[in-house]
């Protein structure tokens, strides 16, 4: 009996984050009590460190394993900081919001309603990954958006 294997596994998407930290162990637990996230498994690593994880936030599947330079897998606080930000679209984005401050995050932006029909706040997770959290408020015809960033500019003097 022959069985065709999917190219991408059930639950994934075709694009998935995939996140190096310090301290894994302790990311799957921040990520559990900000993000609603649950682990679906873990290989764990000799010492203690994990080599992989994989949990689910909402819909989407997201990787996880402790750095390990030697595989070219170095954190964000290894580097100084990350350029990538993670969007995760809720239902109530205050209430993630204020959920993922309790549980440990950095506010760096406050829950506003934004130009493009988001509601949006973010915060920097403690192992240095950038969330952005949105709930879509507005559809905005794509007509309307670079008038109203050109707006959002002058008001703002960005």
């Amino acid at each position: 009996m022959t069985t065709k294997i999917k190219p991408i596994p059930d639950g994934c998407h075709t694009l998935t984050a995939y996140l190096v930290v310090q301290g894994a162990a302790d990311a799957l637990d921040f990520y559990q009590k900000a993000f609603g996230a649950t682990e679906l498994f873990r290989l764990n690593a000799p010492g203690g460190k994990i080599a992989h994880a994989e949990f689910k936030i909402g819909d989407s599947i997201f990787m996880l394993s402790d750095e390990n330079p030697q595989c070219t897998d170095v954190s964000p606080k290894t580097l100084g900081g990350t350029p990538v930000k993670l969007h995760l679209y809720v239902t109530d984005t205050d209430a993630v919001f204020d959920a993922a401050i309790k549980a440990g995050a950095t506010e760096t932006m406050q829950p506003a309603n934004q130009f493009w029909g988001d509601r949006m706040g973010a915060v920097t997770d403690p192992f240095g990954h950038h969330w952005l959290i949105a709930t879509h408020v507005e559809d905005v015809e794509p007509n309307e958006l670079q008038g109203r960033m050109e707006a959002f500019f002058a008001a703002h003097r960005v």
